[in-house]
């Protein structure tokens, strides 16, 4: 049987995931920061909920040797754990910029370089790093959070090719806009209503983006894409997970920067 570790497990697409694995027959490590409030999780058969803080690397030390002890191995690494800065740069604080990329990069790189040393004596392992179409591509307001999404993607695509020098592999799944809670308890909305240049901008990237997250996907989706990856036996890099996802990576791919960029000032009226 073999073990999955997901991050960020308490709610959205980490939750649906360890839910998805464990129905498949996985053992589950559900980690998130405060297990003590789960209920659903840990009266599952063969999943263990623990404590990880993806900013803490004695909690993520604690959490991967738990893990190991309590279902002998680990064979994939979900990094899920992660959430949006979102607004003017002028008005965020140094704190909110360090804890951004704290979260989003340092962490995920954190809980990775604890796993990769079992992964190395088990010659395998697959490393699932959860970017965003915004990995891909740049919303108006999202500047520290596209720039944590692209970090994802180049560590994960640079990473790889170390892995696959001890059998293992480094996976990407670039979800679009998906039904959790994103827009709230994992949104970090910042502005500062005395810049008034910025207002208009503001206004419409709010209204914008609320219509946006009304065709969102559910985030059982994502757990289905994210079960692929670690299933497929195959060497692909990229997963794409939701319509509007695969629609709006299309455009970038093809068009030029001028062109998308301009389109995307038309949907949000600027």
């Amino acid at each position: 049987m073999k073990t999955i570790l997901i991050t960020g497990a308490s709610s959205g697409i980490g939750r649906e995931t360890a839910k998805l694995f464990q129905s498949q027959g996985w053992n589950v490590i559900a980690t998130m920061r405060n297990p003590a409030g789960e209920t659903e999780l840990n009266i599952l058969e063969n999943t263990f909920v623990t404590k990880l803080d993806v900013t803490d690397l004695a909690s993520i030390d604690h959490a991967v040797n738990e893990g190991i002890a309590k279902f002998g191995r680990i064979d994939v690494l979900v990094n899920n754990a992660g959430y949006g800065a979102f607004g003017i740069l002028e008005s965020f604080s140094r704190e909110q910029i360090v804890r951004q990329f704290n979260t989003n990069v340092i962490g995920l790189l954190d809980v990775t370089k604890t796993l990769l040393p079992h992964f190395r004596a088990n010659k395998g392992g697959i490393i699932i790093n959860i970017s965003s179409t915004g990995g891909k591509m740049a919303f108006p307001l999202g500047t520290l959070y596209h720039g944590t999404k692209f970090a994802v993607e180049g560590i994960s695509e640079s990473l790889n090719y170390e892995a696959e020098q001890f059998g293992g592999k480094v996976k990407i799944v670039e979800p679009g806009a998906i039904a959790t809670d994103f827009t709230g308890r994992s949104l970090d909305f910042s502005n500062d209503e005395s810049i008034a240049e910025y207002q208009p901008i503001v206004d419409k990237v709010i209204e914008t983006v609320g219509t946006m997250f009304a065709q969102a996907s559910p985030a059982s989706v994502v757990a289905g894409i994210i079960y692929q990856a670690a299933t497929d036996g195959t060497d692909q890099l990229r997963y794409i997970a939701g319509d509007d996802a695969k629609a709006i990576i299309a455009q970038r791919q093809h068009l030029d920067d001028s062109t998308f960029i301009g389109g995307m000032k038309a949907q949000f009226k600027l």
